[in-house]
């Protein structure tokens, strides 16, 4: 069990990289289109320009590769602590970086690499410090407490995106993490999984929090990748894809590092967050050469 596990978690990987990437060319194809350019506001993309984006192809292959993502990474939830099943599913990180400058033309500097590498090598020593057992049983009181604090930071954070309009990107791409991270916490705890029971399933509140965190997820990211660098989007989602559930396993869920290994678990989230926050600071900064002139105007890379 534990090696599907590692293997849904990987391709998961793969699939979130390959849709974020598809995802973000899509956006700034929609964005680039002169009846999107007239309903995008100084305050970020208009509802009107988000659904332009949800009906470009690239997006929709994009989407679909959520689907398999997010299948991929719930089997790894169920087998593995989340310390090791969401630190593998962030290698998306990389493969969206190294796919980005080939259909983004976004440009991969030493300094850029190099911190990338730090954020990876910090999830392998979260990985590595894990865990092989996962547990499964939970009070229902911690499924209510879960669906009730995702949902305030859901509602909370989507109005404070869009109150911060343009400047908003990094904070969308930090939500999106965190749901994405309490989507995970909700399928490990899942009621009705196994064995099969389909009232337990849509009663347990896990189930809601999906629901909400997940379509919340998708939006956040959505706008994010409509409005700043794909590259620092996805860093700091990695760090609440990553973080949360990680933190949430090891106080509540029974999630433990291996014996000897505490210290290397605290360094590395310590580093994956210091490494994450640089690739954000980084990738933020404008492009230069014809790929950002491309961008900035509107028109695909």
């Amino acid at each position: 069990m534990f090696t599907i596990g590692v293997v849904a978690a990987s391709l998961a990987a793969v699939a979130y990289g390959l849709s974020t990437v598809l995802r973000a060319l899509g956006a700034r194809n929609a964005a680039g289109t002169t009846e999107t350019a007239s309903v995008t506001t100084e305050r970020g993309p208009s509802l009107r320009s988000t659904l332009d984006t949800f009906r470009d192809p690239a997006f929709l292959i994009g989407t679909l590769m959520v689907i398999l993502g997010f299948a991929g990474g719930a089997v790894a939830a169920r087998l593995l602590p989340l310390f090791l099943a969401q630190t593998i599913v962030a290698g998306n990180l990389i493969i969206t970086a190294l796919l980005g400058s080939v259909l983004l033309g976004t440009t991969l500097r030493g300094r850029d690499l190099a911190a990338m590498g730090v954020v990876v090598a910090s999830l392998c020593m979260l990985g590595a410090s894990a865990s092989h057992e996962a547990a499964t049983a939970h009070d229902m009181a911690f499924h209510w407490a879960l669906f009730i604090v995702s949902t305030t930071v859901a509602v909370v954070g989507v109005v404070v995106v869009h109150l911060l309009g343009r400047r908003g990107a990094i904070l969308a791409g930090a939500l999106a993490g965190a749901m994405y991270g309490a989507l995970a916490v909700a399928v490990r705890v899942l009621d009705g999984v196994h064995p099969f029971d389909a009232a337990a399933l849509v009663t347990d509140p896990a189930a809601w929090t999906i629901a909400i965190a997940g379509a919340v997820a998708f939006y956040v990211q959505t706008v994010a990748l409509q409005l700043g660098p794909v590259n620092a989007v996805t860093a700091v989602l990695v760090v609440g894809e990553v973080g949360i559930p990680s933190v949430i396993g090891v106080l509540f869920l029974g999630d433990r590092a291996v014996d000897g290994l505490g210290w290397l678990a605290y360094v590395g989230f310590a580093g994956a967050i210091a490494g994450a926050f640089v690739v954000a600071w980084l990738t933020s900064e404008p492009e230069s050469g014809a790929a950002a002139r491309g961008l900035t105007a509107g028109s695909p890379p």
